[in-house]
């Protein structure tokens, strides 16, 4: 055992003092470079094996700031199918980074217009038509979903021309460089290849129509809340569903945050603080609505406001006994098929 050691310790000794010989000539940086961008992009691109539903969390925040995440996001994979919920503003780089599979794009949904759910549609479009999704990318929403896609088109009109100029129509067609739109209603919106997906109203009021999402496929759901208050739509959308992820707000966080800008001087930012206490998910209500509707699990996203330390955490969660999942950008939840399975990374 003891010669089995002596010879790790020189060989983890050798190859640091390999790498770092490498580091410090022009052909090992290279090499290493290529070695690694080659890893990595093998896996970005390797073939999907996973048979179920795999959510991404690719935006965690609300309009407060929080540097260390995106606002609203969330993506759903079932098979070939890709769809994305709401593009807040970072969204996109997220999902790059965490190697979203764009070229299987097949919609994004909105839930409704407010910015921090729709300002990272344009880089949203230009990644997917890099990726070389086949078709437009198709933005889905309630009524009013034609006028932000008419918005996007008209403003990225220029920057669509130069793509195609520069990179030529074979590899970047412009008529994959336009959005296109669909208004929905209430009630299934999608059924292909065994996945389902249900639009349902949510009171976000005074912004109307809002929608939440659900999926099922393969045995496995998810639903998506968007922003809402705890409703017996939202309840029975999410009825016996595996996971819900929805937004979350913590009463005392945002009272002391508006107290906090008062006492600074700040009354406009105390006003808009205290006035989005009224349309989202409180955290005291969770409990209640997670019993009623028999969700396996309860995942936060949208967090008002973003937690940015253990204590804030805390606080968030306190009123909360329900076993919930404080989610943060790039989490990944993977529901195998025909199973209760469900693995968080």
């Amino acid at each position: 055992m003891k010669k089995l050691l002596i010879t790790l310790a020189v060989v983890i000794v050798l190859g640091t003092g390999a790498y770092a010989g490498l580091t410090n000539l022009r052909g090992g940086q290279d090499f290493l470079l290529e070695q690694a961008l080659q890893a990595q992009m093998a896996s970005t691109l390797k073939p999907y094996d996973f048979e179920g539903l795999e959510v991404m969390v690719c935006g965690s925040s609300s309009p407060l700031p929080d540097p260390t995440r995106a606002q609203a996001c969330i993506m759903v994979r079932a098979g070939n199918q890709m769809f994305v919920v709401d593009s807040g503003s970072g969204s996109n780089t997220v999902m790059q980074a965490n190697g979203a599979p764009y070229r299987l794009m097949r919609g994004l949904l909105l839930t409704h217009f407010h910015s921090d759910h729709i300002s990272g549609i344009g880089d949203m479009n230009l990644a997917s038509w890099v990726a070389g999704r086949p078709e437009p990318m198709l933005v889905i929403g309630p009524q009013g979903v034609e006028q932000v896609v008419a918005g996007y088109n008209m403003a990225f009109e220029l920057d669509r021309g130069y793509r195609t100029l520069h990179h030529g129509e074979e590899l970047m067609p412009a008529a994959l460089g336009l959005i296109a739109a669909r208004t929905i209603q209430p009630g299934v919106i999608h059924d292909e290849d065994g996945l389902t997906i249900t639009a349902f109203e949510v009171d976000h009021s005074p912004i109307k129509p809002a929608f939440g999402y659900r999926f099922d496929y393969m045995g496995r759901s998810v639903v998506v809340s968007g922003d809402t208050i705890v409703t017996k739509g939202l309840e029975q959308a999410a009825t016996n569903v595996d996971l819900l992820l929805t937004d979350a707000l913590s009463h005392k966080l945002i009272h002391s945050l508006a107290k906090a800008a008062a006492a600074a001087g700040a009354d406009k930012q105390a006003q808009v603080l205290r006035d989005v206490l009224d349309y989202h998910v409180d955290t005291r209500n969770l409990d209640g609505m997670a019993k009623r509707a028999n969700i396996r699990q309860v995942a936060l996203y949208h967090l008002v406001p973003p937690t940015r330390n253990t204590l804030m955490e805390k606080i968030f969660t306190r009123d909360i006994e329900t076993d919930v999942v404080m989610t943060f950008d790039g989490m990944r939840f993977w529901l195998p098929s025909d199973s209760t399975e469900i693995r968080i990374d």
